[in-house]
């Protein structure tokens, strides 16, 4: 069995599950007999091995995949069988798929870019040039620049092919310093696909005078704004802040303030305690009992001639205390009539 080549081409971004081609028939084989010979079509994934379709597995990109290979094999059903094998050989197509892309001037959100011109320029003078690409390939990848909007449009033209900004008439004192040019770039595709850039002019002699006529461009009118607003912020929170501080500092105050009020006011009503001392004898300080009298025995060597002197009570205040204080006892007649016995 004897197989040619084949060759197919096929548009990237293609959706899964699209019919590339049909193997058998581009190889000139009858299906019929193919299937009464009992041979098969061998391939990689994404082949129907009946109808000898090959499908696409996934969608292609041209800028990451130009082409590829499939190895197909031809088998027979003899004894033994016989087989032959083909390279396919899939180009993808390129399309019309991504927009041009800006290299310079640099859009930037923050910061301010500016070509000089001086008022003496000519006729002609290069203020700067757009560049830009497209990863495109063939007539995608053609790129034009067309003015498409400008401060003056009498002053400067853009390059259709080269993207170069220049003069077409000589400056004068009467142009203004600020000059804006917007300038779309567009490449040759169908449906064609397109950028956009915008390009500051400044048409003056001096530095000083461009700082001056460039403070109020969006971006700065934008940053100002957004500077305000945190700046208003953070003053709102500084003074909130503040006032809860120095309200909680007065409230501790007057709450001390008024505690030492009461305070002091309640002190010359308060009630005298009076201190009572224990009844208990102090002699050897290491009495327990309750003593209301004290007694004193007085004796001499005839103990029958013995008297006993008995102290008065203790007072109970303390300031009538009176520890030298005694009561003679008086006898009776029968103690009498004992003691001269």
């Amino acid at each position: 069995m004897a197989l040619g080549q084949v060759r197919y081409s096929v548009p990237e971004e293609m959706t899964m599950g699209s019919v590339v081609g049909n193997i058998i028939q581009d190889l000139g084989l009858d299906i019929k007999r193919m299937k009464s010979g009992r041979a098969r079509i061998f391939t990689e994934d994404g082949m129907n091995a009946e109808s000898g379709e090959i499908l696409a597995v996934r969608s292609f990109d041209y800028e990451q995949t130009k082409e590829f290979h499939i190895r197909v094999r031809a088998q027979d059903g003899g004894s033994p069988p016989l087989s032959s094998n083909v390279t396919v050989k899939v180009l993808i197509q390129d399309q019309n798929d991504n927009p041009p892309q800006v290299l310079y001037p640099v859009q930037t959100g923050g910061s301010l870019v500016a070509e000089l011109v001086p008022r003496s320029a000519d006729v002609g003078y290069l203020v700067t040039k757009v560049v830009a690409v497209d990863v495109d390939s063939g007539q995608n990848a053609w790129l034009s620049y067309k003015l498409q909007k400008a401060t003056d449009r009498a002053l400067f033209e853009v390059g259709l092919q080269n993207g170069e900004i220049r003069t077409i008439r000589q400056v004068t004192d009467k142009d203004a310093v600020k000059q804006r040019l917007t300038v779309i770039v567009e490449d040759n595709g169908q449906p064609s696909r397109s950028a956009t850039v915008i390009v500051n002019v400044a048409v003056a002699d001096s530095f000083p005078e461009v700082l001056s006529e460039f403070t109020d461009f969006t971006q700065d009118k934008e940053y100002n704004d957004n500077l305000t607003f945190y700046l208003v912020l953070a003053l709102a929170v500084v003074s909130f802040l503040f006032i809860t501080c120095l309200v909680v500092i007065i409230s501790v105050k007057i709450y001390r303030w008024r505690h030492e009020r009461v305070f002091y006011k309640s002190s010359g009503n308060l009630p005298v305690i009076p201190y009572y001392p224990p009844l208990y004898p102090d002699a050897g300080g290491t009495g327990t009992l309750k003593q209301a009298f004290s007694y004193e025995v007085c004796g001499t060597t005839d103990s029958r001639r013995s008297d006993v002197k008995v102290s008065r009570p203790f007072s109970q205040s303390t300031l009538s205390v009176d520890h030298s204080a005694t009561v003679p006892r008086h006898r009776t007649e029968s103690e009498i009539l004992l003691t001269e016995s």
